[in-house]
């Protein structure tokens, strides 16, 4: 969990940007939010400063009703920061402050294992396997879950600036691949990950990507929805029509509202029906999630996602 630094006008670039506004970040700490909002019970494991930030991070969230016995506060490190600029050309631009910042100093022996044992679905991303000895807590982190009988959910969402080298981030991510029940990628990640393959080839995510301990393969299209892959069957759910007006945590909310449904109903990973059923409704998540600023603060509740059924269905 990190604070992100986001300007106050859009369309320009870092340097251009005559003020910031600062906003709570981190891929799984938005994922914890979004499972909350959505009246499933989440905790956070990670560290941050104690300092200011650290301190605000934790209250944001207390305020969103995420356990957070698990999060550690490191004197010797700051909380790490991120700005984050979206350009007129519509590519996001980020410059990091991590030398080295509390995320990455969080250790195995603070790891709070009972949370984690008494968890149904343990989620993590890929920048906590990029340095020491924050890469060992990831790693044994995954094995106390997996042997309490944990669902393993993994979204590398990939930064590539964080990486030592390209090679570095494709071998720290696929690494663990074989480990994970549940795997969300993005079409850019695919062409990454399979070295400039085709993201849109049924053939290269079942050769490449999919393996044999996976229960549910997701490939995320944006707008356009998203492509799912099991051992019996695959196909494909269509996205949700909004207004866009900042698509971060987009995808972060889509994957609390898969999270949701799985915690409540493990048959989905059999039933077709089901999984595009919970599916649809993760891409609502993620559609509404676009229609606001920011991450956290956009992420919807599980009310305004039933309002958006029952208004499309009259419709």
């Amino acid at each position: 969990m990190l604070i992100d630094f986001v300007p106050m006008v859009g369309g320009v670039s870092l340097a251009e940007a005559p003020a910031f506004k600062k906003a709570p970040g981190g891929a799984p700490a938005n994922v914890a939010v979004g499972i909350s909002r959505l009246g499933s019970s989440s905790a956070f494991i990670g560290k941050v400063g104690a300092d200011e930030f650290g301190y605000m991070l934790a209250d944001i969230l207390k305020q969103n009703n995420v356990e957070t016995s698990g999060m550690r506060f490191d004197s010797n490190a700051r909380t790490a920061l991120a700005f984050v600029t979206l350009r007129a050309d519509g590519e996001r631009e980020f410059l990091f402050f991590r030398n080295p910042s509390a995320d990455m100093l969080l250790q195995e022996s603070e790891l709070d294992k009972d949370l984690l044992k008494k968890a149904r679905i343990f989620h993590y991303g890929s920048i906590s396997l990029i340095d020491e000895p924050c890469k060992s807590a990831h790693l044994a982190a995954m094995s106390i879950a997996k042997n309490s009988g944990c669902i393993l959910s993994y979204d590398p969402n990939l930064r590539l600036a964080l990486w030592p080298s390209a090679d570095a981030a494709r071998k720290g991510i696929m690494d663990i691949w074989d480990q994970a029940d549940v795997i969300k990628i993005s079409e850019d990640e695919i062409t990454f990950l399979t070295g400039g393959d085709d993201p849109y080839d049924d053939n290269v995510v079942l050769k490449k990507l999919f393996h044999p301990n996976l229960k549910l393969l997701i490939v995320t299209e944006g707008s356009q929805g998203c492509r799912y892959y099991t051992k019996a069957f695959k196909g494909r759910v269509s996205g949700v029509k909004v207004k866009p007006v900042d698509t971060t945590g987009a995808g972060d909310a889509f994957v609390s509202g898969i999270l949701h449904c799985i915690a409540s109903d493990q048959t989905i990973f059999q039933d077709e029906k089901r999984l595009r059923k919970a599916l649809y409704f993760a891409n609502v998540c993620g559609a509404l999630t676009v229609t606001q600023r920011g991450a956290i603060p956009a992420l919807p509740t599980k009310e305004a996602i039933l309002q958006f059924l029952l208004e499309a269905a009259v419709i």
